[in-house]
Formats: structure tokens, C-alpha cells, sequence
């Protein structure tokens, strides 16, 4: 969610059918897009592992996990009900949680974007991270909670929830997810029945057709308040696709389709043409995995190259981390602002939220695909941004800006509860599912991060275990158990950074196969005890802000963005040379020194600045 604090105006409002329910025949048009596109995909996606299938023993990762469950798992269940029973006339007990999450029906955006602003709208998010630690723990508290969560959720379904409700489409769009979660990892016995009473409340309050963000639709609420106006219905069919995959029905699969923003988002993007100029960041990324879910379920090739084409327009105005949308606005190409955003914003990067997207829509296209730097994307921005999320508070904190500015630091938003504190539990347990790819006889090592596969291949039951201190060491570890001898295929990510890299099995060197930006594949009949040993160099190096800016340069080793520490957060930067920042001294695992002219300078990557001010950019002569 959130609010584009700046950017251009509005885009102008497109042409809308008036009905709201469209057979899915008049979408055959829509989807036509394999002929227009010539040859089809032929080559199966990859598939996810299960949560359960993957544990991951890195620090990071595994404490984020941690706090995010803790939090939730104390959270009072009268207190996520109040909400839903306050708007449906119901008595309410219970303290309120307060900030975006407490129902108030004074609430005015122009006063402050704080108490009232969106009402129970991370309840689905949180039910949806709840059911994924279970699958990955199978912690029994956990399901019990989530049962116990819907069942007291479904005695609150009415239309007034919705009718006084600035965002319909994406609390429904949430819960959709949360109750999907419920039954595909929870087993939860009643979760489709609650979604299909969800769904036949929800929809008559929902505009019935992708409505862009900022454009006005629900004629009786004030034309004076523009946050009647951020609700997110283009997100919606990613979700719907999946409610119709995973069992819910074929209405979820037509009302995919007709939520599919295509006049103006997906067909121009399909065509390459560059439409992302002040487009509501995270969301409109996050509307990406919708196009996605459209080839996958649908086949549609259209909504895949609009997803393909959209990710590379992303890149080109991304920032050295991997984060995007200063003040939550996609940019026009070839402009200034990420530039200039360098000075003018501390809003740089919505990191729960927009990672939340980035993840999603970079782990559809690498299974689609099988082009390695869309897991170079994912790690860049796993490593550079929500990692270094500061962590979830029992009262409702929550970390949801990166600072880029010349002046950076790393704080709390004002607003408790907010949007990203629904995405960053899902985050943490999706770094499980991000880690490794499934292919016919084959498993894809997408993620470098301390973790144990488990699954079974051919009647045979294997694991990886993998050991590194990656990404401030360059040498990852890989030690396989197998119940008997199974031949199948390891591919291992080859960043496009690595050259020089190289893979040994059980000693003996592997020629020919480690090319960066590709995946290196062996294949081989694989016994316990088998020992495969990557080296990827880390070496320094410079991305500069855009072409215009030469400049002003970010310093990267491997996958990390060092940042420098600035003696306070308003002093002046420092004067460094090219040279010097490449020269930049190891002091210990995760920190290092530049020596400069104007003296040395402390470099570290975001997981590691705790408190002290940085800089991301620094202006070479």
C-alpha cells in the first residue's frame, strides 16, 4: 500500500466497461497474445519447493523470522478482531492496536497519515505468514492460532466492513491470500468455504474492472478526500489466479481475468512501451506477478513479455541496492529523479513492501525463464534492503523506508501497524522458497545462504546442505545425503559479477561450466558424502547512480553495497577518488576502510550500520 508522498500528476482515467461482471469469453481477446507473440514458451517452469522443504540456519534470515512470529503470536486475537467487529456493528472487546490498524471513523488523511488510515488491512497478510511458519516449523501453537483467527474473522462478515473501508479491493485481495494460506499449509477445513463467503460480500463493493491508482470510483465518498481514491484493485488477480489453482473454484479464474489491467499497464508494457511515469511504486510491481500468474494459469505470452519488459524498465531506474520508487513513484526514463532523490527524499525505497514484490516477481521469472539474473536481482535486494529491515515491535513499529540520501539513516516509521509490518512476515518465511528450484530430475541452488534442502528424487531421499559466510567470503559449501545413488542435475547461480569463478566436486576442479550471469550445471549420479565447493571472487567495484551522473558511484563487493559511515548525519561527505574506494582495506568480516585524502573512512554494508549515520552514493573526482 502506502502513499506516494511525490511525483507527477495523476494519470488521466481510462475508459472503463460498465458492467462489472464479464463472461470470461470476452476476454478471448485479451489473451490472444500466443499468436500475436509467435512462439510459445515451450519449456516448463521450474517449481517451488515446499516452506518445509528448505531450513535455513543464517542469522539474519532466521532472527527475522523469529521477531516477526513473536510479534504476531502475541498479538491479541480480540485486538485483530476489533476492527472487522467495530465496522460490522458488533461488540468489540478488546484494546485497539492503534496506528493503521485501529478503525476510526473520524479519520482524516489530511491530518496525518496515522490512526484509522487502513483498518484491519494486514489481518490476511499476517494469517498468510502464520500459516507459512507453520509449514515451515510445524509449530502447533501457530495452527491453532490460525484457526482460531479465521473462525473468529468469519463471524464478522458483512457489507459494512467494506462499505466504510477506503481500501475493499486490497483488504479482500489479502484475505483472499490468508485464507488460501489457511488451506493449502494449515489444512484448514473451513478456509474455502469463509473465502467464498468473503468473496460474495466483498464483491459488490469492488469496482468490478482494474481501477488505476488516484482515479476516483465510488460516487458516494467525498470528492475532496483523495485517499478514497488508493485502493489497489489491479493487484487483485495474482491472488484470484491462484484461488482458481489451487481449488477454489472457476469463478477465482475469471474474475482474474477481468481484473487484468490491460488498456493502460499491461498491453503498452507488452509492446515495450514505457508507461511506469508516476505509477504508485510497490503496487504497480506487485500488479507484475499478476501479469505472471496470467501466463501461468491463462498462457498468456502477452502478460508475459509485459512482466519481462516492465522488470528490465525497473532495472534501468533502480538504485546500486536493488531498490526502487523514491517517494513511492515509478519514474520516467532517462529523467533525473533517482538522482536527484539522492538529496531530496529520505522516502527511498518502501523496503517490506517493495521487497515483498521484487521477490515474488523475480522468483515467477526465474522459474519461467531459468535466467539467472533475476536471482541476481533477488539477492541484491534480499542482501542490500529488508535484511536489513529494522525489527517488527509488539507495539505496532515497523521499518518501512531505506534512506539513499547523501544523509542517510535507518529509522521507524511514525505510523504503527503500517502496510510493510503485513509484509515483512511474509518475507521472512519466503526467503525459504527463494532459496532453491525444482526442475524434472534437477534442483536449481538459486539463494547462497546457510540452509538444508530436504525432498525426494526417484524413490530416493536426498538433502544439500549448504555452509558459507557468503556473501562477506567468497567460498560456498555444498555436502549431499542420499538414501541410495540418484543421477539427477545441480545448477548453481553464477552472478554476473563472478568472473573468475569456479565449482569442484569432491575435489576435482569442473572446467567450462561457471560462466557469470548463467547457471553452472553438473550432472552426475550423486552419493552421501558428495562435496561440491564454489568460489565466487568478491572483488570491488563501481555502479554509478545513472549516465548522466558518472560521478556519483556506489562501491559493491559481490552481491553488498558498502555504505559509508559519516561522522554525523548533516557533516559533508567525504572528497574520495575511483582508486581509493577500489582499494577499500578488509578490518574485519563486515567492515571495511577507505583511506582517502580527507582521511579514512568506515564502510559497511546496510545489515551492519545499526544506528550510525551513511551514505549509499559517494561523489568521485
Amino acid at each position: 500500500m502506502g502513499i506516494r508522498l511525490q511525483g507527477p500528476a495523476p494519470i488521466s482515467r481510462r475508459r472503463f466497461l460498465k458492467t462489472g461482471s464479464l463472461a470470461a469469453g470476452a476476454f478471448a481477446g485479451r489473451l490472444s497474445g500466443r499468436n500475436a507473440w509467435g512462439a510459445e514458451t515451450t519449456i516448463a517452469p521450474l517449481a517451488e519447493f515446499s516452506y518445509g522443504d528448505v531450513l535455513i540456519s543464517s542469522d539474519l534470515p532466521e532472527s527475522q523470522l523469529m521477531n516477526t512470529h513473536a510479534v504476531l503470536m502475541e498479538l491479541s486475537e480480540d485486538s485483530l478482531l476489533k476492527p472487522f467487529r467495530q465496522m460490522s456493528g458488533m461488540p468489540a472487546p478488546g484494546e485497539d492496536l492503534g496506528g493503521w490498524y485501529q478503525y476510526n471513523p473520524d479519520y482524516d488523511y489530511r491530518t496525518g497519515f496515522d490512526t484509522g488510515f487502513a483498518p484491519a488491512c494486514t489481518f490476511g497478510q499476517w494469517v498468510s505468514a502464520l500459516a507459512r511458519v507453520f509449514a515451515i516449523t510445524g509449530d502447533q501453537a501457530t495452527r491453532d492460532k490460525v484457526l482460531r483467527l479465521n473462525q473468529l474473522y468469519a463471524q464478522t462478515i458483512t457489507d459494512d466492513f467494506y462499505t466504510k473501508n477506503r481500501f475493499p479491493a486490497y483488504t479482500y485481495d489479502k484475505l483472499l491470500l490468508g485464507l488460501l494460506d489457511s488451506h493449502t499449509y494449515v489444512k484448514d477445513p473451513a478456509a474455502l468455504s469463509i473465502l467464498e463467503q468473503t468473496t460474495n460480500t466483498a464483491l459488490p463493493h469492488l469496482p468490478g474492472h482494474a481501477v488505476e491508482h488516484d482515479v476516483p470510483w465510488r460516487t458516494d465518498k467525498p470528492k475532496d478526500d483523495a485517499s478514497w481514491t488508493w485502493d489497489e484493485s489491479y493487484t487483485m488477480p495474482e491472488n484470484l489466479f491462484l484461488a482458481y489453482q489451487r481449488g477454489a473454484g472457476r469463478r477465482y479464474y475469471d474474475l482474474g481475468l477481468q481484473y487484468l489491467d490491460d488498456e493502460t499497464w499491461f498491453d503498452p508494457l507488452s509492446r515495450n512501451e514505457n508507461v511506469l511515469k508516476g505509477r504508485h511504486a510497490y503496487s504497480y510491481v506487485n500488479s507484475l506477478s499478476s501479469a505472471m500468474m496470467a501466463y501461468l494459469v491463462a498462457g498468456s505470452e502477452k502478460h508475459l513479455h509485459a512482466a519481462k519488459n516492465a522488470f528490465a524498465m525497473l532495472q534501468e531506474q533502480s538504485y546500486a541496492t536493488g531498490g526502487w520508487g523514491p517517494d513511492e513513484a515509478l519514474r520516467a526514463p532517462d529523467s533525473n529523479d533517482v538522482f536527484d532523490s539522492l538529496t531530496n527524499t529520505h522516502h527511498s525505497f518502501e523496503t517490506p513492501c517493495g521487497s515483498y514484490a521484487h521477490f515474488k516477481l523475480t522468483r515467477y521469472l526465474l522459474r519461467v525463464t531459468r535466467d539467472s539474473r533475476y536471482g541476481d536481482s533477488m539477492e541484491r535486494v534480499m542482501y542490500n534492503t529488508v535484511l536489513g529491515a529494522k525489527p517488527l515491535q509488539s507495539d505496532g513499529e515497523n521499518f518501512y523506508y531505506a534512506d539513499y540520501n547523501f544523509d542517510g539513516k535507518r529509522v521507524y516509521k511514525q505510523a504503527r501497524w503500517a502496510c510493510c509490518s503485513g509484509t515483512l512476515p511474509q518475507v521472512a518465511a519466503d526467503y525459504q522458497i527463494n532459496a532453491y528450484f525444482r526442475g524434472p530430475q534437477a534442483v536449481y541452488v538459486n539463494l547462497y545462504v546457510p540452509s538444508t534442502l530436504r525432498w525426494a528424487e526417484n524413490g530416493a531421499s536426498l538433502s544439500i546442505t549448504q555452509e558459507s559466510n557468503y556473501p562477506y567470503e567468497d567460498h560456498v559449501t555444498f555436502t549431499v545425503t542420499s538414501s541410495m545413488p540418484t543421477e539427477l542435475t545441480l545448477h548453481f547461480r553464477i552472478p554476473a559479477w563472478a568472473e573468475g569463478s569456479s565449482i569442484s566436486v569432491n575435489g576435482f576442479r569442473k572446467t567450462g561450466i561457471s560462466v557469470p550471469g548463467k547457471f553452472a550445471a553438473i550432472r552426475r549420479e550423486w552419493k552421501t558424502g558428495d562435496r561440491i565447493e564454489l568460489e565466487l571472487p568478491l572483488k570491488m567495484r563501481l555502479e554509478m547512480i545513472d549516465a548522466r551522473h558518472a560521478e556519483t558511484v556506489a562501491l559493491l563487493q559481490g552481491p553488498l553495497v558498502l555504505m559509508a559511515v559519516k561522522q554525523d548525519q548533516d557533516g559533508p561527505l567525504p572528497k574520495v577518488t575511483r582508486a581509493e574506494l577500489l582499494a577499500a582495506k578488509r578490518m574485519s568480516q563486515r567492515e571495511w576502510r577507505v583511506d582517502s585524502a580527507s582521511g579514512p573512512m568506515t564502510m559497511l554494508s546496510f545489515t551492519s550500520l545499526g544506528e550510525r549515520p551513511y551514505t549509499t552514493y559517494l561523489k568521485v573526482s
